[in-house]
């Protein structure tokens, strides 16, 4: 699970029914289900205006993404693989990695090295995976801005719940005890839009950016790998290049990893 979409979402509901709590609104004003409809039917509706229906089916499985943690992507382990296949490779030629493909887990790695080693020259090899990089990243903008556009129209839908409200609450101007009833929730609607749209859609389209970001970087090394590979660089070239990518407390693993050879070769 992913800790933080947790958290965030139990701190917010948190500030919002405290928020209630110490104005004195009583916390059935909530369960106002005109103000729920519109909101969440109209959002609904709102996207399924904008985006294709092969991009609106997606949306149960961006909930898995936002949701759960994807553990695979860790950079430094990413880097020491790629140096440990640098080392084979300058000992028994490239094509002792044959053995290693079907070990990979992450099918853009498996189809880098596949390239390589069927013979594909540097600039193919380059070209075909930058490609591929940048039709995730296009596919990922196009799956976060689904969030970012319910985010939108979630507030403008809460001002159009709280104008069919206060609609509804001047038929009862008679009896004030019904109107001050109706103008309240009225303004639920409002109260809806605003905290799905900025405490969720648009929280959740920032994360779905964050974890493409994630997995560009990670491609983005193993490109770079692979291309140092296709080099024939040292080892120590490679593990220097491709460490560049990692925040600077990442790459103290490898310098301590470095020492601790240094020591055992003297």
């Amino acid at each position: 699970m992913e800790l933080t979409t947790i958290v965030g979402l139990i701190v917010a509901v948190t500030g919002l029914l405290g928020g209630m709590y110490f104005k004195g609104v009583p916390f059935s004003a909530l369960g106002n289900p005109a103000a729920i409809f519109i909101i969440l039917v109209g959002t609904t509706g709102a996207v399924l205006n904008a985006f294709p229906m092969a991009d609106a089916k997606n949306v149960g499985k961006l909930f898995g993404i936002i949701f759960t943690s994807r553990k695979s992507l860790n950079n430094a382990e990413t880097i020491k693989q790629i140096v440990d296949f640098s080392q084979l490779a300058r000992k028994e030629g490239l094509l002792v990695l044959e053995d290693k493909i079907n070990d990979l887990d992450n099918p853009f790695f498996k189809k880098g090295l596949e390239l390589l080693l069927a013979g594909q020259n540097r600039d193919f090899i380059e070209e075909t995976l930058s490609e591929d990089i940048a039709a995730m990243e296009e596919r990922h903008s196009g799956n976060a801005g689904i969030f970012t556009q319910a985010g939108t129209y979630a507030p403008t839908l809460g001002v159009l719940g709280a104008v069919i409200g206060l609609i509804a609450a001047l038929g009862n101007m008679a009896d004030q005890e019904k109107l001050g009833h109706a103008i309240s929730a009225a303004f639920m609607a409002t109260v809806y839009g605003i905290f799905t749209g900025y405490v969720l859609w648009h929280p959740f389209a920032n994360k779905l950016k964050r974890k493409s970001k994630a997995e560009v970087l990670n491609r983005t090394i193993i490109l770079q790998g692979l291309l140092l590979l296709e080099q024939g660089l040292s080892p120590k070239l490679v593990q220097e290049n491709l460490i560049s990518y990692l925040p600077p407390a990442d790459r103290l693993q490898f310098d301590e990893s470095n020492s601790k050879g240094g020591e055992n070769n003297g």
